[in-house]
């Protein structure tokens, strides 16, 4: 499976946590965190599931399925 995150930039509050796990994914410009790059499943998941606005939507890029949340 290979799992693409988005963000939804009217929930993120840019916490940062996002970064802090998976810095070649996300950065943070200014008010929001913005997809950069890509890694492995299970970064991007634990990315994900780290944010506390729930701002990372995850899909297969496979299937187009949602993954999280």
């Amino acid at each position: 499976m290979t799992l693409v995150p988005t963000i939804d930039p009217a929930a993120c509050a840019a916490h940062g946590d996002c970064v802090d796990i998976a810095p070649s994914v996300f950065a943070l410009d200014g008010d929001f965190a913005e997809v950069i790059g890509t890694d492995q499943d299970g970064v991007i998941l634990a990315a994900a599931e780290a944010c506390p606005s729930v701002a990372i939507v995850v899909t297969d890029e496979q299937t187009g399925e949602q993954v999280y949340p």
